[in-house]
């Protein structure tokens, strides 16, 4: 039997353990986290800039993008975040055990749908060291088990975090030993996905082809997106100085995260007034524009655009442009190239907002705000184990209840299905439970 086979059926006899536990021991192991990261900051950000000086090698030689060598960045800000993620989860309603509803089929017959943990969670990421915390503090106040790969340019920041979690949680006499686990080569990976006996859900959290080798390589379910292509539509009633603000932040707040705008739909009507002053706002913040042959008319310095372009994910400070007719052809192009992330529409007719966002069909649609703003802890979901552009189980950023599913637990008195069948059949009441 090879260790990640061990490590998964740990996990599997974790699991159920953490399905009883209790609201305030999980809340006690998450302040305790809490506590011993901010304890060990100074320990855990110098195995972080160890890992950032083994990174840059691996930048210059190609192995890594930029955009990852920026991800995996443990800033003082990133780590006070994490932190307050943790407290933030410890605070949040306990999803587990939660009647969703009732139903009365009969007299002494009653049937409960009750919110229970998935079980074991496999997340699979790129860079990003504070996914670590977030997807651990998540586990245990969802009850779930996980099994954490992370990428090599990140290994020392990763193992120190996942031994400073097991030796707090190892000190709590009522958590299951394996509840959080930790492995590191690629070659795991391939294990991991051939697991599906022990490991109910796999997270991919990184590039395009990471996600698709997930899908295309495992029988267990998926849970993610490949893509994150975000739009925002500047409409022809768009106020131009919110415009402008809005799209300046969607791009370079954090050029390399998934919900950072990558394509600028403007309407033919107000691109004349508005690209100059984007053009100007975005020039001082070194960001590269590509436009079409009509966007080139209005701003004649930057590269023409390429239909690959709309269907790129830059992870840079480069950004494209396209003007279209309305709000129409804005909708039909997100649909079109988009992945489904977030997608923002800059308008003052609340009309024109809601059938932009009644018609995209992406998992978050926006109105006057950066797209920065999906993400988990934004959103009040205490952190995040990544952001699904799935329709099915949970879509948006993914927090404590897309960790759950649910079973159906009834309650009789010696009824038989023979009762309820045949000349003389009972009838079912079917009467909700409030």
């Amino acid at each position: 039997m090879n260790n990640i086979e061990d490590i998964a059926k740990k996990a599997k006899a974790a699991s159920i353990a953490l399905a009883a536990m209790k609201t305030e021991d999980k809340n006690n192991a998450l302040e305790k986290i809490a506590k011993a990261l901010i304890d060990n900051k100074e320990y855990i950000i110098s195995q972080n800039n160890e890992d950032l000086n083994r990174a840059k090698s691996l930048l210059e030689k190609g192995e890594i993008s930029q955009a990852i060598f920026d991800r995996l960045k443990l800033s003082d800000s990133k780590f006070n975040d994490m932190v307050a993620g943790v407290l933030d989860v410890s605070k949040l309603p306990d999803p587990i055990g939660q009647t969703l509803w009732a139903n009365k089929l009969d007299e002494g017959l009653e049937l409960y749908r009750i919110s229970c943990p998935i079980g074991v969670i496999g997340v699979i990421f790129e860079a990003r060291p504070d996914v670590v915390v977030q997807i651990s503090s998540l586990a245990i106040k969802s009850s779930n088990a996980v099994i954490l790969k992370g990428g090599i340019e990140a290994l020392l920041t990763n193992t120190a975090m996942v031994k400073i979690i097991n030796d707090t949680l190892g000190k709590i006499n009522l958590f299951p030993d394996g509840a959080i686990n930790f492995v590191e080569s690629r070659e795991d990976v391939n294990q991991m996905l051939s697991m599906d006996k022990y490991i109910d859900l796999i997270i991919p959290r990184g590039s395009n082809k990471l996600v698709q080798f997930i899908q295309k390589n495992t029988k267990i379910p998926v849970l993610g997106h490949a893509d994150g292509i975000c739009h925002i539509y500047i409409d022809e009633e768009a106020n131009i100085a919110l415009g402008v603000k809005v799209s300046v932040d969607s791009k370079i707040q954090y050029p390399a995260a998934c919900n950072a705008v990558e394509t600028l739909l403007v309407s033919e009507k107000a691109a004349e007034v508005f690209l100059p002053k984007l053009y100007d706002a975005m020039t001082k913040e070194n960001v590269k524009l590509k436009g079409c042959e009509k966007t080139k008319k209005i701003l004649p310095n930057i590269e023409e655009a390429t239909s690959d372009d709309w269907k790129t994910e830059y992870g840079d400070k480069i950004l494209s442009i396209k003007i279209v007719s309305d709000v129409n052809e804005a909708i039909n192009h997100i649909n079109d190239f988009g992945s489904g992330h977030t997608d923002c529409i800059i308008t003052d007719n609340k009309k024109t907002a809601e059938h932009f966002m009644n018609y995209v069909d992406s998992a978050g649609v926006y109105h006057n705000v950066s797209t920065r703003f999906a993400d988990g802890f934004r959103y009040g979901l205490g952190a995040e184990v990544g952001i699904s552009t799935n329709k099915t189980h949970a879509r948006g950023p993914v927090g404590l209840e897309g960790l759950t599913i649910y079973k159906y637990k009834l309650y009789g008195s010696g009824q038989i299905v023979g009762e309820y069948t045949g000349a003389n059949a009972k009838a079912f009441l079917h009467e909700r439970i409030k």
